[in-house]
């Protein structure tokens, strides 16, 4: 039997050890430990609320999503004080970046810049339409500092062309460079590969849509029907009443929902 197609339902604990990126064993192993399966996606504009969410709700999550492009006040001191919180309080970074060019022109927007964004993002992310040039580019960059590549599979808006066979498309690819891709960003599990993490975005503990064409489906609809891993929530947690309330909320029952 193939060993990436193994058949049945495998832990958290036993996909860290069949895990081949030392990256995809850090964050199962971190999991467990936390009991959390929660990524939380902060679109702050100013440094400093960033950090605060990363440090007030960091004890609640597996990862936290930036996109350090949008801060007015960016400094080179924020990915610093980021990387110190995603260790004090044990979870990963994933910069939302979406590279979409060349494998040259990523290499360089990966490494270089302002962001320098391979010195401290754990994870990134990109689509496929490039080709797996794209992959190979970043890998360049990243491979040397052990950092993980995430492929954009699916998408939670309305009217996307990432779907069908293009996410098929973006499973071989990820299959076929799993040294360095990590997983997928997908609404459902799309390989059997043990190493290979699914995170989904458009989550809420309601159905529902936004007025830009943002679909949200259920937590539960996500882990336990769509066979997804983990669960990426941003405005429903944030802009609640209570955000550490909300946000425990969504990682106990998250974490209910896989266990």
């Amino acid at each position: 039997m193939n060993r990436l197609s193994l058949p049945s339902k495998l832990s958290f604990a036993d996909r860290s050890r069949l895990a081949a990126h030392p990256l995809s064993k850090r964050l199962f192993s971190l999991m467990v430990e936390k009991r959390t399966n929660l990524c939380l996606a902060c679109d702050a504009v100013k440094s400093s609320e960033l950090l605060y969410w990363a440090d007030t709700l960091g004890p609640a999550l597996c990862v936290l999503k930036t996109h350090i492009d949008i801060l007015e006040d960016f400094t080179p001191e924020v990915p610093l004080c980021l990387s110190a919180l995603a260790e004090k309080h044990n979870f990963l970074l994933f910069e939302d970046r979406k590279f979409a060019d060349i494998g040259q022109t990523v290499s360089l927007q990966y490494g270089k810049g302002i962001y320098r964004i391979a010195d401290w993002a754990h994870f990134v992310n990109a689509h496929i339409v490039p080709g797996p040039g794209i992959i190979e580019g970043l890998k360049r960059v990243g491979g040397p500092k052990k950092r993980g590549l995430l492929l954009l599979a699916e998408m939670s808006s309305s009217g996307t062309l990432a779907e069908g066979d293009y996410a098929k498309r973006a499973k071989e690819m990820g299959e076929a460079h799993a040294d360095f891709v990590c997983g997928f960003i997908s609404l459902r599990k799309l390989s059997d590969h043990p190493g290979m993490i699914h995170l989904t975005p458009g989550v809420k503990l309601e159905k529902g849509t936004d007025d830009l064409g943002q679909k949200y489906r259920t937590l539960e609809e996500i882990l336990i029907e769509n066979g997804s891993d983990v669960i990426i929530v941003g405005r429903d947690i944030l802009r609640s009443a209570d955000p550490v309330k909300t946000a425990h909320l969504y990682r106990e029952r998250a974490w209910n929902a896989i266990s």
